[in-house]
């Protein structure tokens, strides 16, 4: 059992260095669906449930501190060469699939609830619609919404555990979409978004010591900063927090930094990259696949809205001819929030990552409402 900090964090780069490599090296035909994030996904979180990752302060130390720094530098450096002109030209479209993302979890967790009524306690649908909050907001939404509808503490942990483990899992499924993207778009008929605008730049530059201790350097200073400041900033309620803050300082400098000279510099899609599997690792890590035997009706549930969403999601894919990589970031950003919405974006193209940021904080404020309706609907039936 790993509990020195260091060594976890150790352990951790190697496994995603072992990965990266026969990901790239290797010609394995199953890699073309599964990519290396998924492998590291699944082998950190196996990991933690056979217990190789002890529980101790050193290791939830570190692995708390090494994501806090890199997240904020990761979001910078992926959008050095991102053209905001581009996303802007789809926003009422991706709007728009939020929105229907939000609304099929609510509808799943109605339909989940009418197959389940006769099973379940009175109380029950305040704790499902205070996790209707959690999947369309965050955990801030979730105690939002349990204060105020008074939900039994009891039931909160269960739905915990729903939130804990289902989360993990649609994380996972999310971030093998990325295998499945060109031929989910190719069904759905979805016209492709040109993200490449500056391919060429990439190109005619090499990565040499200067460009990668400059970006190195500057990210992760400007991390620290950002975070420095973000925590100055005041909390407006339990929405906007210093971590808010620090996402969207980061999100908005970078953008800025796209239009300069600093944005061209080579290497900063392979950093972030790297930056990206180390925060994947962290996040796997505390992934323990054991707590499915716990709260098994809640967990049917889960599932059950989740395949509802999933199904609407499609459907919705199908008629607008929308392409996957807009469904699972407004998807993640649900159920993930400001944490993973930009880390699944990043997996599909850099340029998602300012649609991440933009999902993930609508569903910061938008997600208690939606709970407490999800509450209202749910007591009336």
């Amino acid at each position: 059992m790993i509990t020195d900090g260091f060594l976890y964090l150790g352990v951790l780069l190697g496994l995603a260095a072992a990965i990266v490599y026969v990901t790239q090296r290797r010609q394995y035909r199953f890699l073309k669906y599964v990519p290396g994030f998924v492998l590291l996904y699944l082998g950190a979180a196996l990991l933690n449930t056979l217990g190789v990752f002890g529980d101790s302060d050193s290791v939830d130390a570190t692995g708390d501190a090494v994501k806090d720094a890199l997240l904020p530098a990761m979001i910078l450096l992926l959008l050095f060469k991102c053209d905001i002109r581009k996303i802007i030209k789809l926003g009422p479209r991706l709007l728009l699939t939020f929105v229907v993302s939000a609304l099929s979890i609510a509808i799943g967790f109605v339909v989940a609830f009418l197959i389940f009524q006769a099973t379940l306690e009175g109380e029950a649908y305040k704790a499902l619609g205070a996790l209707a909050a959690s999947w369309t907001g965050g955990s801030a939404n979730l105690v939002a919404v349990q204060s105020i509808v008074d939900a039994p503490e009891t039931l909160i942990g269960y739905v915990l555990i729903v939130d804990t483990v289902l989360y993990s899992l649609w994380l996972l499924v999310m971030f093998s979409s990325v295998g499945v993207a060109d031929r989910f778009n190719q069904w759905t008929k979805a016209k492709a978004i040109d993200f490449d605008g500056h391919a060429a730049d990439e190109q005619e530059r090499s990565i040499d010591l200067t460009s990668l201790m400059t970006l190195i350097g500057f990210s992760l200073l400007v991390s620290a900063l950002a975070t420095w400041v973000g925590g100055l900033l005041p909390e407006l309620g339990d929405v906007v927090t210093g971590t808010t803050w620090t996402i969207l300082i980061v999100s908005v400098l970078g953008l800025v930094i796209a239009s300069t000279r600093l944005g061209r510099t080579a290497g900063s899609s392979e950093l972030a990259m790297v930056m990206l599997y180390v925060i994947i690792g962290i996040i796997a890590s505390g992934s323990d696949f054991s707590s499915l035997a716990e709260a098994p009706l809640y967990l049917l549930i889960g599932v059950i809205a989740l395949i509802v969403h999933a199904t609407v999601m499609v459907v919705y894919a199908k008629l607008t001819k929308s392409e996957l990589a807009s469904l699972a970031v407004a998807s993640t950003a649900n159920l993930g929030g400001m944490a993973s919405a930009p880390v699944v974006a990043s997996a599909f193209h850099r340029q998602m990552v300012p649609v991440g940021v933009l999902f993930a904080l609508i569903g910061a404020f938008s997600g208690t409402f939606v709970g407490l309706a999800t509450v209202n609907v749910l007591g009336v039936i």
